[in-house]
């Protein structure tokens, strides 16, 4: 008997589509996505929800092959579906829209129907059929739903008859005016219009939704737009598209007026560029420059009333190109020290206290991963020199603000309770470190805390729900924190309202050592100490990414517990600076493992400062590169001693160097960390920009 072949459905998505999923790593989940999603029909559902919308965005290709987005708006009931494959469209030919002339029989279309006051869409492409001039179906070649993110909620209602046409003639031109200018600068809705000729030789347009906060598309001197993409459904229908051709237009609504500005052109996809990861939630950049540009005043009969709770959710969650300006003019004093004024102080607990900076130079704030520390100067009285130390920075990346929680213990722990008032200026320079956590990973985290060792866990737990927010899918977290005592806890109602937005997703096991005066069910859940035992009786049998932080026996013993348990050294993830490095099993961590091993010198090798116009001689088992140089009375800037903080960096201008005990703080090539740093095995000579 013979065996039937099996043939694999075509996929649904065109190259331009596949090509931007296999960028983003999700191409294999796509395909099934597609052929479950996309259909060559209208469900009931979408069948009862056209007939209900007051208008309909349209996209478009005229015969000279540019794309035209625009809105067209009747009487609720102009659109009908007949059969599940057809969508009637009752709608008179109106020639002052130069999306009109791509609405043929036997064209190409696509459709978009959005309810601004309930935040639901659906899309549709298809093709035109057309008997008579005040009306035309759709056959469906595509039919599917999209998500609500980025709408702002608006009501609306007729100012006058839809089918009276506008009597102010339509402004054409081949540039952006003032009044084009405006409109833009002011939105924070545009729709667009996207195609792309399949290789089968169908025509698929596409007409899209963008949102953002006011001002989020960006316009140049030479009068080019530019547009964050965020987290969307994945499906790159318009991006996709402008990879493949490079043509769109765009429709923006002034939503008092009823104006419309129409633009074609030319469109281009950015995936590379520092603006990205400036601009907060962008994952990539579009850009458009427009050839055609026409302003239609009171194109529509439609007025809308935006409400006062109506900002989209997801769109605040954005940024904006000022704050993405100040992040890059940041990124290019990295290696400086800048001064921060203290804004606000916040006492955490009876003895943490949270410092809120800002920049005194009215410049951004260089972002920050989720986890890492901000190196800050201070002058404390008594003290020769200025005493740098590291703090990590408790809050998130999205939080576009810098906070250090500050325990007080140590000389400059204490100075910044004591004599640090709201108004006072730190130096700090950029943040560094590499312990952070990987908000995309499905694999659950579990995060351990003791003490101040709360802070960059909780930057971390505020940047999963963040992202989980953002990309409607949230790691799951277990935070287990233990504190000596309830008033020694801090951040209660912080963690206890990031638990709760997670809808479940984080789950929370508070430890107490002393619980005088502490209710058990509402003010802690155990008492004692975080070791093994609790976690097996807590944690459910899984897979798991480990994130420990505390004083540093507890960090050590929690580690050796894990490891006695089986947990890969590389599921064990550890803050790393200061006195509380963990001594590991199984080596050094990839990701703090960025410097090349190399033998130290075995033989005396010549030191030169350059910079100081100093020399000194360096001897084997005589120390580091640091305490040679304050041995020559130099006064090199240094913290842990340990390679961890990075406050040591050094420039090398000839030569190389070795480690004493391997850095976990980032360090290029021409670098060197001086404070566990020895000349390497085979130098002659040494030269640093010190």
């Amino acid at each position: 008997m013979l065996a039937l072949k099996q043939t694999e459905k075509p996929s649904p998505w065109h190259d331009g589509e596949i090509a931007l999923q296999e960028k983003a790593g999700v191409a294999a989940r796509m395909k099934d996505v597609g052929a479950r999603v996309l259909r060559d029909h209208l469900i009931d559902q979408h069948r009862q929800f056209y007939p209900q919308l007051p208008f309909i965005v349209l996209g478009t290709v005229d015969a000279d092959g540019d794309a035209w987005a625009t809105l067209r708006a009747n009487y609720p009931g102009f659109l009908d579906s007949p059969d599940v494959h057809t969508l009637s469209v009752k709608l008179a030919r109106e020639p002052a829209d130069p999306a009109d002339r791509g609405m043929e029989d036997g064209d190409a279309i696509g459709m978009l129907g959005i309810e601004l006051q309930t935040r639901r869409r659906n899309r549709l492409n298809g093709t035109i059929a057309r008997k008579v001039a005040d009306r035309f179906d759709v056959t469906v070649g595509q039919s599917y739903g999209n998500c609500p993110q980025y709408i702002q909620l608006r009501d609306f209602g007729f100012s006058r008859e839809p089918e009276v046409s506008s009597a102010v003639s339509p402004a054409v031109s081949e540039a952006l005016d003032a009044r084009a200018m405006a409109l833009i600068s002011k939105s924070d809705t545009f729709f667009v219009a996207s195609y792309a000729d399949r290789e089968d030789g169908e025509r698929q347009v596409d007409v899209s939704h963008r949102g953002g906060k006011p001002g989020f598309v960006r316009i140049g001197e030479d009068g080019a737009l530019t547009i964050p993409d965020f987290a969307g459904n994945l499906f790159f229908n318009t991006l996709g598209n402008i990879l493949i051709n490079g043509r769109a237009g765009l429709v923006f609504v002034d939503f008092d007026s009823g104006d419309l500005l129409q633009l074609s052109g030319d469109a281009e996809v950015v995936l590379d560029s520092p603006e990205i990861a400036a601009f907060q939630g962008a994952e990539r950049l579009w850009r458009f420059r427009p050839r055609r540009v026409v302003y239609r005043a009171d194109a529509l009969p439609l007025r809308w009333n935006s409400r006062a709770d109506g900002q989209s959710p997801n769109a605040l969650m954005t940024g904006d190109w000022k704050a993405a300006a100040g992040r890059i003019s940041a990124a290019e004093m990295a290696s400086r020290w800048r001064p921060l004024r203290v804004a606000r102080i916040v006492d955490e607990s009876s003895g943490i206290r949270s410092f809120h900076l800002e920049p005194v130079d009215g410049g951004g704030l260089i972002a920050h991963a989720a986890g890492q520390y901000l190196p800050i100067r201070v002058t404390v009285p008594g003290e020769d020199r200025p005493l740098i130390r590291t703090y990590t920075l408790s809050v998130a990346p999205s939080d576009n603000k810098y906070r250090i929680s500050v325990k007080r213990e140590g000389v400059v722990s204490r100075h910044l309770h004591d004599n640090i008032g709201v108004g006072d200026i730190i130096e700090a320079r950029a943040p560094g470190g590499a312990f952070g956590i990987d908000a995309a990973e499905p694999r659950p985290a579990v995060m351990l805390a003791a003490g101040i060792g709360i802070t960059p866990l909780l930057a971390m737990l505020r940047h999963v729900v963040y992202e989980g927010f953002r990309k409607r899918g949230m790691r799951p977290v277990w935070l287990f924190y233990a504190a000596h005592s309830k008033g020694e806890r801090a951040f209660d109602d912080e963690i206890g309202a990031l638990v709760a937005a997670s809808g479940g997703a984080v789950r929370l096991v508070r430890l107490l050592g002393d619980v005088s005066g502490a209710v058990e069910g509402r003010d802690y859940d155990a008492q004692g100490r975080i070791d093994m035992a609790l976690l097996r009786a807590v944690l459910p049998f899984n897979d798991y990414d480990f994130y420990l932080c505390g004083p540093p026996g507890f960090m050590q013993s929690v580690y050796d517990g894990l490891r006695g348990l089986n947990v890969a050294d590389s599921r064990i993830h550890a803050e790393a600076f200061g006195v509380a490095s963990v001594a590991r099993s199984g080596g050094v961590p990839a990701e703090v493992a960025s410097v090349e091993a190399r033998a130290a010198a075995d033989v005396p090798v010549p030191v030169y400062f350059t910079l100081s116009a100093k020399e000194a001689r360096w001897e084997p088992e005589g120390g580091t590169l640091l305490e040679l140089a304050e041995a020559r009375g130099l006064q090199p800037e240094f913290s842990c001693r340990l390679g961890n903080c990075g406050s040591c960096r050094t420039k090398v201008l000839s030569g190389a160097v070795a480690y004493t005990r391997e850095p976990t703080a980032e360090v290029a090539d021409d670098e060197a960390l001086i404070c566990c740093a020895v000349p390497a095995k085979g130098e002659t000579r040494l030269e640093l920009d010190l």
